[in-house]
């Protein structure tokens, strides 16, 4: 007779593992007020590297801070480009 529960996952807990709280936070991300589905999430060992790229900072800062918090004790890089949205300062010139 073994001596663990028949509903928990074999191995680390489900909220420790890293793929499972990456996916969460994509989850998050889509489904959440912003919206967003342009940034990729990539585990590297035991860190998480967030690229793409968002409308503004604010949204770059929110992402990075719900990152921060759904992967707590992990290492979270942002490589979040923000797309210029500003007017061009000159005219184009057409040859």
């Amino acid at each position: 007779m073994t001596d663990h529960d028949s509903t928990r996952p074999p191995g680390p807990a489900a909220a420790d593992n890293l793929d499972y709280r990456v996916a969460h936070l994509a989850e998050r991300l889509a489904a959440g007020p912003l919206g967003e589905l342009g940034v990729r999430l990539v585990p590297h060992g035991e860190s998480v590297l967030l690229t793409g790229t968002v409308p503004s900072t604010r949204c770059r800062d929110e992402i990075l801070g719900l990152a921060r918090e759904e992967l707590a004790g992990h290492p979270v890089h942002c490589d979040i480009l923000v797309a210029g949205t500003s007017s061009p300062d000159h005219g184009e010139d057409l040859t």
